[in-house]
């Protein structure tokens, strides 16, 4: 399974970014797709995740009004829109999958870089 993750860029606080997270290889029509976020100097921090019938889990409810994942399961690709980015957003995100869930997340996309400056 491989994962490709684009869409990031430098933006200004207050606009929007779509992230893309491509699929190929063998995934399971049970697997989960989560975004994940490394911030310049903090731990690598999970953002919000998509089941195959749409089960979407945030990591902070605050999120959920600026945040929303989706999912083309005929694409093979989950989205994250990210509206009303604010500075702290600012980070590496990385698209993952799992299996199944409760299962690890196995495989990681290479990153994409999202910088939001004030």
């Amino acid at each position: 399974v491989q994962l490709q993750a684009s869409g990031g860029g430098l933006v200004q606080a207050g606009d929007s970014l779509r992230l893309s997270c491509s699929a190929s290889g063998r995934i399971s029509s049970d697997a989960l797709i989560g975004w994940f976020r490394r911030a310049p100097g903090k731990e690598r921090e999970f953002v919000v995740s998509i089941g195959r019938g749409g089960k979407i889990i945030y990591s902070y409810d605050s999120m959920k009004g600026r945040f929303t994942i989706s999912r083309d399961n005929d694409k093979n690709t989950v989205y994250l829109q990210m509206n009303s980015l604010q500075t702290e957003d600012t980070a590496v995100y990385y698209c993952a999958a799992a299996q199944a869930p409760g299962r690890a997340w196995q495989y990681w996309g290479q990153g994409t870089l999202v910088t939001v400056s004030s």
